[in-house]
């Protein structure tokens, strides 16, 4: 194994021996085997434990057991303690999926903190087959079923290629010890129920079962690469940047066939799991809306807008009377002037007399009018917003300068007629939007 190990990091990952590197160890067989590799091959490591005491006495045990094998290999450790149960009561979710939070949290921190550059896990072939099955039994597309990366962004899985009897076999022959996690032998835990229960049965089809899955998922990443370079250039050409999100047009997106799985790969990385939902905006109405849990996906007109979810905040500025430079919201220059120019979109001229100080600083609502400058009468904002064809999220983000309870402007888009300079004007205020 020893040397099937040099060759897969001499082809596969021959930086590595340049870095300064962080090896996730447990104390189980898999990571000892891996540090005891690594430490053959003169990779430059360190230790990093996480002792999540879930299992008392055991867990501070597993910690004493790393860190006489950081002293028996020579080389520093790191260790983290975590009160996981507490961390499970605040953030919900599972045990397993806390510890798993929380250990590559803390990995991240050390390394930027200690200029470390990768982290290396022991992630072998069997834990790449037990979550094939666990994402195949959840539903899945393609990502799901090409197994664990050796590869995520600065975390390596240099043990991908290995099965759980070659390491176990190299262990039992260089006389290494390590320590049994009793909680691997309860089939609570679904991973550990598809371990004990279904891969036995799977590797009894076939006597080299295991070597075909793998070849298998080789297959699929290089399928999966073919399909998302497609997937990236039809992004480049229909996600049309503008400032805070993407407009696609539908008429391009209803080309597409067949529609379903082009949707999923299109959208899937921004955390829509409702397709339905995503396709039936394609012909909803204007202003229908799908949301993720980072992103929102609105019906406008001719087009969807793609953008990052904000939390939104009914957030008001007052402008004094002394105020002459606003910049938040907005960047505003306010100034008091003898003459009247051609007003433009980011400029106005108003009476001061018809203002009553403090002027406010607020986003549109539901129900706002205003009258809008060289016209007669009334009107509401909404109906505004669609004769100018303004875009959903662009009426979201719109702010209005207000006089009391009366709109002065529409910020970059119209004054209100009531505040207009006219033959009875005294003061001229002259305010200048920056774009």
């Amino acid at each position: 194994m020893l040397t099937q190990f040099i060759a897969h990091i001499k082809t596969g990952f021959p930086f590595l021996k340049e870095k300064r590197l962080l090896l996730a160890c447990s104390g189980g067989v898999d990571s000892v085997v891996l540090a005891h590799l690594c430490i053959k091959l003169g990779l430059n490591i360190t230790l990093a434990h996480c002792n999540f005491n879930l299992r008392g006495l055991e867990s501070d045990e597993n910690e004493l057991f790393v860190r006489e094998l950081a002293k028996q290999l020579n080389i520093a450790i790191l260790v983290k303690s975590f009160h996981t149960k507490e961390y499970v009561q605040t953030h919900k979710g599972s045990v397993q999926m806390a510890a798993r939070e929380l250990r590559y949290q803390w990995f991240h921190e050390i390394m930027d903190a200690e200029g470390f550059d990768f982290v290396l896990t022991a992630h072998h072939a069997d834990d790449s087959l037990e979550t094939f099955v666990i994402n195949l039994s959840r539903g899945t597309g393609i990502d799901g079923l090409s197994g664990i990366p050796a590869q995520n962004g600065r975390v390596f899985r240099p043990l991908l290629n290995f099965s759980r009897n070659e390491i176990l076999e190299f262990a039992k022959a260089e006389h290494i010890k390590w320590r049994e996690d009793s909680s691997n032998a309860e089939n609570k835990y679904l991973r550990n129920k598809i371990r004990h229960e279904i891969v036995p049965k799977l590797k009894e089809l076939h006597p080299t079962f295991l070597e075909n899955f793998k070849k298998t998922q080789e297959h699929l990443i290089q399928t999966n690469a073919l399909v998302q370079n497609h997937i990236n250039e039809l992004k480049e050409k229909l996600f049309v940047q503008e400032v805070g999100h993407y407009r696609i047009r539908i008429e391009d997106l209803a080309e597409l066939h067949p529609i379903e799985p082009y949707l999923y790969q299109l959208f899937n990385e921004f955390g829509f799991t409702e397709w339905e939902d995503v396709k039936g905006l394609l012909t909803a109405m204007s202003g229908k809306k799908v949301e993720s849990k980072t992103h929102s996906l609105i019906k406008d007109r001719e087009h969807l807008l793609l953008s990052k979810k904000e939390t939104k905040k009914k957030t008001v500025f007052v402008i004094s009377e002394d105020d002459n430079h606003i910049i938040n919201p907005v960047q505003l220059k306010i100034e008091t002037v003898k003459t009247l120019q051609n007003p433009l979109q980011n400029v106005i001229y108003i009476d001061k007399e018809k203002l009553n100080y403090p002027l406010l600083l607020r986003n549109w609502e539901k129900g706002d009018y205003f009258y809008p400058f060289g016209m007669q009468g009334k009107k509401k904002l909404s109906k505004f917003f669609k004769d100018e064809k303004t875009d959903v999220l662009s009426k979201e983000k719109q702010w209005l300068l207000c006089s009391g309870n009366n709109i002065v402007w529409v910020v970059g888009k119209r004054l209100d007629e009531r505040f207009k300079v006219d033959e009875l004007t005294k003061s001229i205020i002259k305010i200048t939007l920056s774009v």
